[in-house]
């Protein structure tokens, strides 16, 4: 005998056939219970991933309101005597932190402060607009005239080059690193010239001017002597300022040499040698040794996310507009 069991079989319904589901009492009610419940459930899943959408939307809204906040720029409140830091970062350029306005704007709250010691102007720059540059230099040219007991030092960071340089030059003092990339006083104009590919693909420039000179820097237009005289002139006078600045800023100071307003730059040694710096030292030197305020306060004007996103939008509809349409060319201090 096994001990295996056989199921025993259905017992047919009335019309021969076996039984299914459908034959069982209150089979309508059960399918309706099986169908409330997954629509139950399906409802349950959709509201958890709703919630779920709507807590990360706004965690991310408030990490965007933090960041406005902690970058918004608002004006430094310090108490006691300190010294006051303006950081000057990267390329001088009217559409990048290191703006002249910015600039400016950070030096008259560290100079206006009644606990400020002394300033440093922090540079870590390879340069760009002169425009720019110039205007940062004759403001600290104008503060220090408006502030003669508040001294201004200029710390240099890894470079301190051309359109930095410029603005730098205004200090009462620069203090460098011995490797420091100092100097590169000389100016640049940059583009490029198609015509050549353009010869060899047989594509033609279709440019209609009202002005004869109207085309001038177009990369797509071949050079005239004409063109290169007028660039050259350009050239010549904005690097005869960045000379004349630069002598007046540091005076007798300096020690010129035949190559030192060619566009080279040296290292920091080397500058302090040249006259071009005075000394070697960071922030926290100078803050501690020479101004006798250890406490630095940062007067660096902050972007919001706002303006960091209409600056770069901004930024990248006119310069592509600007560079591509109009001039071609771009004049640095680099």
């Amino acid at each position: 005998m096994s001990d295996n069991l056989t199921p025993e079989p259905k017992e047919p319904s009335l019309t021969g056939r076996p039984r299914t589901p459908a034959d069982e009492p209150g089979w309508e009610r059960a399918a309706l219970e099986r169908i409330a419940l997954a629509a139950i459930n399906e409802q349950r899943a959709a509201r958890r991933w709703k919630i779920f959408f709507r807590f990360l939307f706004l965690i991310v809204l408030l990490l965007a309101i933090w960041a406005a906040i902690d970058f918004s720029g608002d004006k430094v409140v310090a108490t006691g005597r300190h010294t006051a830091m303006v950081a000057l970062d990267g390329e001088i350029s009217a559409d990048t932190n290191a703006n002249a306005e910015d600039i400016s704007t950070a030096l008259e709250g560290a100079f206006d402060d009644a606990g400020t010691a002394g300033v440093i102007l922090r540079c870590n720059s390879p340069g760009g607009s002169p425009v720019q540059a110039g205007i940062i230099y004759n403001e600290i040219r104008r503060l220090r005239a408006k502030y003669p007991s508040i001294p201004l030092y200029v710390v240099v960071g890894d470079m301190c080059a051309s359109g930095g340089y410029y603005a730098a030059a205004a200090a009462d003092k620069i203090y460098v690193d011995k490797a420091s990339i100092v100097g590169s006083i000389g100016v640049l104009m940059d583009s490029f010239g198609f015509t050549g590919l353009m010869d060899k693909l047989g594509i033609q420039r279709r440019l209609h001017t009202s002005g004869e000179n109207k085309g001038f820097f177009d990369p797509f237009s071949p050079e005239t002597p004409k063109m290169d005289e007028h660039a050259q002139d350009m050239l010549d006078q904005i690097h005869a300022q960045f000379i004349d600045a630069v002598r007046e800023g540091r005076g007798k100071r300096l020690h010129e040499t035949p190559d030192m307003f060619s566009g080279l730059f040296w290292t920091g040694q080397k500058s302090v040698e040249l006259g071009l710096a005075d000394g070697f030292g960071d922030a926290d030197y100078v803050a501690r040794e020479l101004f006798k305020a250890p406490d630095i306060v940062d007067y660096t004007v902050k972007e919001s996310i706002t303006d960091r996103v209409a600056r770069k939008f901004g930024a990248a509809v006119g310069a592509g507009a600007v560079h591509a349409m109009a001039l071609g060319a771009k004049l640095n201090l680099r």
